[in-house]
């Protein structure tokens, strides 16, 4: 019996582990995109049409790269890890943008965001579950 609780309480704290390491892969490489990209746009002129979409294509690339490093390949849950990594990225997100600006995004923008999120780790999912596992 105790063995049971053992082994329930191991699998319960590895399940929580693949959410803390899609969000902390998906945060470095977004710092780490985010300080390379400031530099070039220090060193050049871009327009501010440029940089919307690369900082939506940096958000995009976190969740891959998040959703890649904690989901296994060839996972049968891998679109639901992958769609819950995607929100909970973009809903901190969010939420940090508007503390840390002091700016209110529109409902519209925030709900954008968070959908862009979702897709985003879904498809992501979708593609390392189809990967052949080890």
């Amino acid at each position: 019996m105790a063995q049971q609780a053992i082994r329930k309480m191991k699998r319960k704290q590895k399940a929580g582990n693949w959410l803390l390491k899609g969000l902390l892969v998906s945060v470095a490489v977004t710092v780490a995109a985010v300080v390379i990209f400031a530099v070039i746009i220090g060193l050049t002129n871009l327009p501010d049409s440029v940089i919307r979409i690369v900082n939506q294509v940096i958000k995009v690339g976190a969740v891959f790269a998040g959703v890649y490093a904690a989901v296994p390949k060839g996972s049968d849950n891998a679109i639901r890890k992958g769609v819950v990594i995607g929100l909970v990225y973009m809903g901190v997100g969010v939420l940090l943008y508007a503390l840390l600006s002091g700016q209110q995004l529109t409902v519209f923008s925030w709900l954008l965001d968070i959908l862009m999120g979702i897709a985003a780790g879904g498809l992501s999912g979708m593609i390392v579950g189809s990967m052949q596992g080890k």
